[in-house]
Protein backbone atom coordinates (compact mmCIF):
# COMPACT_ATOMS: atom_id res chain seq x y z
CA UNK A 1 0.00 0.00 0.00
CA UNK A 2 2.83 2.78 0.46
CA UNK A 3 4.49 1.64 -2.22
CA UNK A 4 1.54 2.62 -4.17
CA UNK A 5 0.59 5.82 -2.73
CA UNK A 6 4.37 6.71 -3.29
CA UNK A 7 3.24 5.64 -7.16
CA UNK A 8 0.25 7.94 -6.97
CA UNK A 9 2.33 10.91 -5.65
CA UNK A 10 4.47 10.41 -7.98
CA UNK A 11 2.24 10.22 -11.11
CA UNK A 12 0.29 13.64 -9.65
CA UNK A 13 3.56 15.86 -10.47
CA UNK A 14 2.94 15.29 -14.61
CA UNK A 15 -0.93 15.09 -14.06
CA UNK A 16 -0.86 18.73 -12.41
CA UNK A 17 1.82 19.91 -14.99
CA UNK A 18 -0.94 18.70 -17.64
CA UNK A 19 -4.00 20.30 -15.71
CA UNK A 20 -2.39 23.52 -15.47
CA UNK A 21 -1.42 23.86 -19.16
CA UNK A 22 -5.30 22.74 -19.95
CA UNK A 23 -6.47 25.25 -17.20
CA UNK A 24 -4.32 28.23 -18.83
CA UNK A 25 -5.67 27.10 -22.55
CA UNK A 26 -9.03 27.51 -21.02
CA UNK A 27 -8.73 30.49 -19.58
CA UNK A 28 -6.91 32.20 -23.01
CA UNK A 29 -9.46 30.74 -25.03
CA UNK A 30 -11.62 33.80 -25.28
CA UNK A 31 -11.21 36.64 -27.31
CA UNK A 32 -9.50 39.27 -25.76
CA UNK A 33 -8.00 40.10 -22.53
CA UNK A 34 -8.34 42.04 -19.30
CA UNK A 35 -7.22 45.00 -20.57
CA UNK A 36 -9.58 44.79 -23.81
CA UNK A 37 -12.61 44.31 -21.07
CA UNK A 38 -11.14 46.93 -19.13
CA UNK A 39 -10.91 49.46 -22.14
CA UNK A 40 -14.80 48.62 -23.05
CA UNK A 41 -16.00 49.14 -19.81
CA UNK A 42 -14.98 52.65 -19.91
CA UNK A 43 -16.13 53.51 -23.06
CA UNK A 44 -19.45 51.99 -22.24
CA UNK A 45 -19.48 54.55 -19.14
CA UNK A 46 -18.53 57.76 -21.89
CA UNK A 47 -14.62 57.90 -20.59
CA UNK A 48 -11.80 57.29 -23.57
CA UNK A 49 -8.66 56.13 -23.63
CA UNK A 50 -5.69 56.81 -25.66
CA UNK A 51 -4.81 53.86 -27.80
CA UNK A 52 -1.24 54.58 -27.10
CA UNK A 53 -1.51 53.91 -23.18
CA UNK A 54 -3.46 51.19 -23.97
CA UNK A 55 -0.33 49.70 -26.02
CA UNK A 56 1.88 50.83 -23.13
CA UNK A 57 -0.22 48.99 -20.60
CA UNK A 58 -0.46 45.86 -22.83
CA UNK A 59 3.21 45.86 -23.34
CA UNK A 60 3.53 46.38 -19.09
CA UNK A 61 1.56 43.86 -18.12
CA UNK A 62 3.12 41.33 -20.84
CA UNK A 63 -0.87 40.46 -22.82
CA UNK A 64 1.30 40.73 -26.06
CA UNK A 65 3.54 38.11 -25.12
CA UNK A 66 3.56 34.70 -26.96
CA UNK A 67 0.98 32.08 -25.25
CA UNK A 68 3.45 29.85 -23.76
CA UNK A 69 5.90 32.73 -22.50
CA UNK A 70 2.94 33.41 -20.58
CA UNK A 71 2.21 30.17 -19.22
CA UNK A 72 6.11 29.61 -18.58
CA UNK A 73 5.73 33.17 -16.45
CA UNK A 74 2.92 31.80 -14.77
CA UNK A 75 3.91 27.80 -13.81
CA UNK A 76 7.38 29.08 -12.67
CA UNK A 77 6.04 31.76 -10.46
CA UNK A 78 3.19 29.01 -9.09
CA UNK A 79 5.95 26.73 -8.07
CA UNK A 80 7.91 29.81 -6.17
CA UNK A 81 4.76 30.24 -4.53
CA UNK A 82 4.08 33.31 -6.96
CA UNK A 83 0.13 32.72 -8.08
CA UNK A 84 0.18 36.31 -10.56
CA UNK A 85 -1.39 39.67 -10.19
CA UNK A 86 -4.82 40.39 -10.33
CA UNK A 87 -5.47 43.47 -12.64
CA UNK A 88 -9.22 43.59 -11.53
CA UNK A 89 -8.36 43.93 -7.71
CA UNK A 90 -5.05 45.33 -8.27
CA UNK A 91 -3.15 43.05 -5.82
CA UNK A 92 -1.31 40.03 -5.98
CA UNK A 93 -3.27 37.09 -6.17
CA UNK A 94 -1.40 34.90 -3.22
CA UNK A 95 -3.20 37.61 -1.49
CA UNK A 96 -6.65 37.20 -2.40
CA UNK A 97 -6.98 33.58 -2.30
CA UNK A 98 -6.03 32.19 0.63
CA UNK A 99 -8.86 33.98 3.12
CA UNK A 100 -11.70 32.50 0.79
CA UNK A 101 -9.50 29.38 0.06
CA UNK A 102 -9.70 28.62 3.45
CA UNK A 103 -13.19 29.51 4.15
CA UNK A 104 -14.02 27.35 1.39
CA UNK A 105 -12.41 24.43 2.16
CA UNK A 106 -14.34 24.63 5.85
CA UNK A 107 -18.30 24.67 3.97
CA UNK A 108 -17.31 22.28 1.93
CA UNK A 109 -16.01 19.76 4.34
CA UNK A 110 -18.42 20.55 6.48
CA UNK A 111 -20.98 19.57 3.80
CA UNK A 112 -19.79 16.93 2.81
CA UNK A 113 -19.74 15.55 6.41
CA UNK A 114 -23.46 16.74 6.52
CA UNK A 115 -24.41 14.93 3.02
CA UNK A 116 -22.70 12.02 4.39
CA UNK A 117 -23.84 12.07 8.03
CA UNK A 118 -27.56 12.47 7.08
CA UNK A 119 -27.80 10.64 3.75
CA UNK A 120 -26.16 7.51 5.63
CA UNK A 121 -29.22 7.47 8.41
CA UNK A 122 -32.07 8.03 6.16
CA UNK A 123 -30.96 5.86 3.06
CA UNK A 124 -29.69 3.04 5.93
CA UNK A 125 -33.14 3.63 7.64
CA UNK A 126 -35.11 3.57 4.28
CA UNK A 127 -33.46 0.35 2.73
CA UNK A 128 -34.33 -1.89 6.06
CA UNK A 129 -37.52 -0.73 6.41
CA UNK A 130 -38.75 -0.59 2.27
CA UNK A 131 -42.66 0.42 1.60
CA UNK A 132 -42.85 2.17 5.23
CA UNK A 133 -44.47 5.16 5.81
CA UNK A 134 -40.92 6.41 6.50
CA UNK A 135 -39.48 5.01 3.27
CA UNK A 136 -42.20 6.90 1.26
CA UNK A 137 -41.05 10.09 3.29
CA UNK A 138 -37.26 10.02 2.39
CA UNK A 139 -38.46 9.03 -1.13
CA UNK A 140 -40.69 12.12 -1.39
CA UNK A 141 -38.09 14.38 0.00
CA UNK A 142 -35.14 13.04 -1.42
CA UNK A 143 -37.52 13.72 -4.99
CA UNK A 144 -38.28 17.38 -3.93
CA UNK A 145 -34.31 17.92 -2.83
CA UNK A 146 -33.41 16.61 -6.16
CA UNK A 147 -35.52 19.21 -8.33
CA UNK A 148 -35.15 22.44 -5.70
CA UNK A 149 -32.19 24.35 -7.21
CA UNK A 150 -29.67 25.45 -4.23
CA UNK A 151 -30.06 29.28 -5.13
CA UNK A 152 -34.14 29.18 -5.01
CA UNK A 153 -33.66 26.66 -1.52
CA UNK A 154 -31.54 29.95 -0.32
CA UNK A 155 -33.96 32.50 -1.32
CA UNK A 156 -36.50 30.75 0.39
CA UNK A 157 -34.90 30.13 3.72
CA UNK A 158 -33.49 33.76 3.77
CA UNK A 159 -37.08 35.07 2.78
CA UNK A 160 -38.49 32.95 5.70
CA UNK A 161 -36.06 33.73 8.20
CA UNK A 162 -36.21 37.49 7.71
CA UNK A 163 -40.27 37.39 7.59
CA UNK A 164 -40.82 35.32 10.55
CA UNK A 165 -37.78 35.65 12.94
CA UNK A 166 -36.38 39.57 11.63
CA UNK A 167 -32.94 37.75 11.43
CA UNK A 168 -30.47 38.00 7.89
CA UNK A 169 -28.60 34.41 7.18
CA UNK A 170 -26.54 35.71 4.56
CA UNK A 171 -22.99 36.00 4.59
CA UNK A 172 -20.78 33.77 6.98
CA UNK A 173 -20.12 36.24 9.64
CA UNK A 174 -21.70 39.19 11.40
CA UNK A 175 -21.10 42.78 10.38
CA UNK A 176 -19.10 43.43 13.59
CA UNK A 177 -16.91 39.89 12.76
CA UNK A 178 -16.48 40.20 9.29
CA UNK A 179 -13.58 42.32 9.22
CA UNK A 180 -12.68 41.58 12.75
CA UNK A 181 -8.95 39.29 13.30
CA UNK A 182 -9.76 35.49 14.18
CA UNK A 183 -10.63 35.10 17.36
CA UNK A 184 -12.92 32.85 19.54
CA UNK A 185 -15.62 35.14 19.27
CA UNK A 186 -15.59 34.87 15.47
CA UNK A 187 -15.22 31.74 15.11
CA UNK A 188 -18.42 31.21 17.33
CA UNK A 189 -19.62 33.89 15.08
CA UNK A 190 -18.92 31.56 12.28
CA UNK A 191 -20.35 28.35 13.71
CA UNK A 192 -23.90 30.25 14.12
CA UNK A 193 -24.07 31.29 10.28
CA UNK A 194 -22.64 27.72 8.77
CA UNK A 195 -25.63 25.63 8.91
CA UNK A 196 -27.07 27.81 6.57
CA UNK A 197 -24.87 27.43 3.44
CA UNK A 198 -24.39 24.00 4.93
CA UNK A 199 -27.81 22.54 4.25
CA UNK A 200 -28.75 24.86 1.13
CA UNK A 201 -25.54 23.46 -0.53
CA UNK A 202 -26.12 19.84 0.56
CA UNK A 203 -29.29 19.24 -0.34
CA UNK A 204 -29.11 17.93 -3.82
CA UNK A 205 -25.99 15.96 -2.93
CA UNK A 206 -27.86 14.33 0.09
CA UNK A 207 -31.27 13.50 -1.55
CA UNK A 208 -28.96 11.77 -4.34
CA UNK A 209 -26.89 9.97 -1.93
CA UNK A 210 -30.05 8.30 -0.06
CA UNK A 211 -31.58 7.18 -3.32
CA UNK A 212 -28.09 5.63 -4.41
CA UNK A 213 -27.46 3.91 -0.96
CA UNK A 214 -31.41 2.53 -0.65
CA UNK A 215 -31.13 1.08 -3.81
CA UNK A 216 -27.53 -0.54 -3.23
CA UNK A 217 -28.43 -1.77 0.29
CA UNK A 218 -31.12 -3.23 -1.22
CA UNK A 219 -29.61 -5.16 -3.12
CA UNK A 220 -27.24 -6.37 -1.54
CA UNK A 221 -29.99 -7.29 1.35
CA UNK A 222 -31.73 -9.73 -1.55
CA UNK A 223 -28.13 -11.77 -2.25
CA UNK A 224 -28.08 -15.44 -1.03
CA UNK A 225 -25.20 -14.90 1.25
CA UNK A 226 -27.43 -12.63 3.27
CA UNK A 227 -30.05 -15.35 3.52
CA UNK A 228 -27.49 -17.90 4.49
CA UNK A 229 -26.36 -15.77 7.42
CA UNK A 230 -29.26 -15.57 8.61
CA UNK A 231 -30.31 -18.92 8.25
CA UNK A 232 -26.79 -19.96 10.45
CA UNK A 233 -28.16 -17.43 13.54
CA UNK A 234 -26.46 -14.56 12.71
CA UNK A 235 -27.96 -11.24 14.35
CA UNK A 236 -29.29 -9.11 12.24
CA UNK A 237 -27.39 -5.98 12.78
CA UNK A 238 -24.04 -7.70 12.90
CA UNK A 239 -24.74 -9.42 9.56
CA UNK A 240 -26.23 -5.45 8.66
CA UNK A 241 -23.00 -3.85 9.20
CA UNK A 242 -20.39 -6.88 8.63
CA UNK A 243 -21.22 -7.13 5.26
CA UNK A 244 -24.01 -4.85 3.02
CA UNK A 245 -23.40 -1.84 4.75
CA UNK A 246 -20.02 -1.97 3.64
CA UNK A 247 -20.66 -2.68 0.25
CA UNK A 248 -23.44 -0.28 -0.32
CA UNK A 249 -21.16 2.33 1.09
CA UNK A 250 -18.55 2.16 -1.72
CA UNK A 251 -20.61 4.65 -3.90
CA UNK A 252 -20.26 7.13 -1.28
CA UNK A 253 -16.10 6.79 -0.71
CA UNK A 254 -15.73 6.24 -4.76
CA UNK A 255 -16.98 9.47 -5.53
CA UNK A 256 -14.88 11.65 -3.36
CA UNK A 257 -12.81 13.48 -5.89
CA UNK A 258 -15.34 15.19 -8.03
CA UNK A 259 -17.74 15.65 -5.32
CA UNK A 260 -15.81 17.92 -3.25
CA UNK A 261 -14.40 19.65 -6.36
CA UNK A 262 -17.78 20.14 -7.49
CA UNK A 263 -19.58 21.34 -4.08
CA UNK A 264 -16.61 24.10 -4.01
CA UNK A 265 -17.00 25.06 -8.12
CA UNK A 266 -20.59 24.15 -7.84
CA UNK A 267 -21.86 26.90 -5.42
CA UNK A 268 -20.99 30.24 -6.98
CA UNK A 269 -24.67 30.98 -7.45
CA UNK A 270 -25.65 29.86 -3.38
CA UNK A 271 -22.51 31.93 -2.79
CA UNK A 272 -23.59 34.85 -4.45
CA UNK A 273 -27.15 34.66 -3.17
CA UNK A 274 -25.80 34.17 0.56
CA UNK A 275 -23.38 36.48 -0.16
CA UNK A 276 -20.74 34.30 1.26
CA UNK A 277 -16.87 35.03 0.90
CA UNK A 278 -16.18 32.04 -0.94
CA UNK A 279 -13.90 31.19 -3.99
CA UNK A 280 -17.62 31.10 -5.79
CA UNK A 281 -18.15 34.69 -6.37
CA UNK A 282 -14.66 35.89 -6.75
CA UNK A 283 -14.03 32.87 -9.68
CA UNK A 284 -17.08 34.49 -11.29
CA UNK A 285 -16.37 37.96 -11.13
CA UNK A 286 -12.03 36.58 -12.47
CA UNK A 287 -13.55 34.47 -15.61
CA UNK A 288 -16.16 37.60 -16.49
CA UNK A 289 -13.25 40.30 -16.11
CA UNK A 290 -10.41 37.88 -18.03
CA UNK A 291 -8.34 38.57 -14.80
CA UNK A 292 -6.49 35.15 -15.98
CA UNK A 293 -4.17 35.12 -13.56
CA UNK A 294 -6.76 35.12 -10.65
CA UNK A 295 -9.09 32.75 -12.29
CA UNK A 296 -6.35 30.12 -13.42
CA UNK A 297 -5.13 29.87 -9.82
CA UNK A 298 -8.76 29.11 -8.51
CA UNK A 299 -8.80 26.88 -11.08
CA UNK A 300 -5.72 24.97 -10.64
CA UNK A 301 -6.42 24.53 -7.06
CA UNK A 302 -9.99 23.25 -7.52
CA UNK A 303 -8.11 20.58 -9.81
CA UNK A 304 -5.40 20.06 -7.08
CA UNK A 305 -8.40 19.19 -5.01
CA UNK A 306 -9.83 16.76 -7.44
CA UNK A 307 -6.50 15.01 -7.80
CA UNK A 308 -5.81 14.67 -3.85
CA UNK A 309 -10.20 13.44 -3.12
CA UNK A 310 -9.72 10.78 -5.59
CA UNK A 311 -6.36 9.74 -3.97
CA UNK A 312 -8.14 9.59 -0.71
CA UNK A 313 -11.10 7.86 -2.60
CA UNK A 314 -8.79 5.18 -3.79
CA UNK A 315 -7.62 4.51 -0.01
CA UNK A 316 -11.21 4.42 1.99
CA UNK A 317 -12.28 1.98 -0.52
CA UNK A 318 -9.37 -0.39 -0.21
CA UNK A 319 -10.65 0.02 3.25
CA UNK A 320 -14.02 -0.34 3.03
CA UNK A 321 -13.89 -3.47 0.66
CA UNK A 322 -11.31 -6.14 1.29
CA UNK A 323 -11.44 -7.54 -1.79
CA UNK A 324 -9.42 -4.30 -3.56
CA UNK A 325 -5.41 -4.52 -3.35
CA UNK A 326 -3.22 -1.50 -4.63
CA UNK A 327 -0.34 -3.90 -3.62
Amino acid sequence: MLNYIIKRFIYMIPTLLLISLVVFIVIQLPPGDWLTAYVASLRESGDEIDPITVELLRERYGFNQPFFTKYLNWISGVLQGDFGYSFGWRKPVGELIWDRLGLTLVVSVSTLLFTWIVSFAIGLYSATHQYSFGDYLATFLGFIGLATPNFMLALILMYLAYKYFGLSVSGLFSIQYAMAPWSWAKFVDLLKHLWIPIIVIGTAGTASLIRVLRANLLDELGKPYVVTARAKGLSYLRLLFKYPVRIALIPFVSTVGWTFAGLISGSVITGIVLNLPTTGPMLLQALKTQDMYLAGSFLLFLSIITVIGTLVSDLLLAIIDPRIRYE
